[in-house]
């Protein structure tokens, strides 16, 4: 009697062996964890297309202040679902430039770009990326801005609500002016209090 229920184990065991698990795809990232590698994509991708466009270009430097405020101006358009280079409490990125660094002088260009996603197939990094490069490169306005071979500084945000993903890029450069005194903190320096 043990032989047989011996053997009967062990067939259904194999049976169940023989049956092919069907794995569940796992559930996309949460496209807000993917942000920061999205704005980096964007930064090298803009970098390569300037140099096609303009060998003599200068080369991009990520500035983190211009990092911080253009990743606030796309949080923003996320947080209060709009698309406008004007906040709707009258913000722009160069008003909030001032307001961080009242000692800048120079020329800043600003393009933004907002991309839908449907949340069972998530963002992707690189073709989001894509997307929103080529976009640019097809407005005249914004790929003027990104070609701009004067630039030499750059700052990518990005944010996402909903199933939208919103991007601002911000490019800039000084005008040589310098600072207003020999004894200015230099552009990304806190200036007063802690």
């Amino acid at each position: 009697m043990r032989t047989i229920l011996f053997a009967m184990t062990l067939l259904g065991c194999a049976a169940c062996a023989q049956v092919p698990q069907v794995a569940k795809p796992l559930p996309p990232p949460d496209p807000a964890t993917l942000m920061p590698a999205l704005e980096q994509r964007i930064a090298l991708l803009i970098e390569e297309e300037r140099e096609k466009i303009d060998a003599h270009a200068r080369p991009l430097a990520i500035d983190p202040e211009l990092v911080g405020i253009a990743r606030r101006r796309a949080a923003d358009m996320a947080a209060r679902n709009y698309f406008a280079h004007t906040a709707p409490n009258g913000d722009t990125s160069a008003s909030l430039l001032m307001a961080e660094d009242a000692r800048f002088q120079g020329l800043l260009g600003e393009n933004m770009a907002a991309l839908h996603y449907t949340k069972a197939l998530g963002v992707d990094v690189n073709s989001f990326a894509r997307n929103f490069v080529d976009t640019w490169l097809k407005s005249p306005q914004h790929r003027d801005n990104l070609a701009f071979a004067d630039y030499d500084r750059t700052g990518v945000g990005a944010a996402v609500n909903g199933d939208t993903v919103y991007v601002t890029e911000l490019f800039s450069t000084d005008l040589g002016l310098g600072p207003h005194d020999d004894h200015a903190p230099p552009i990304g320096a806190k200036h007063g209090g802690p």
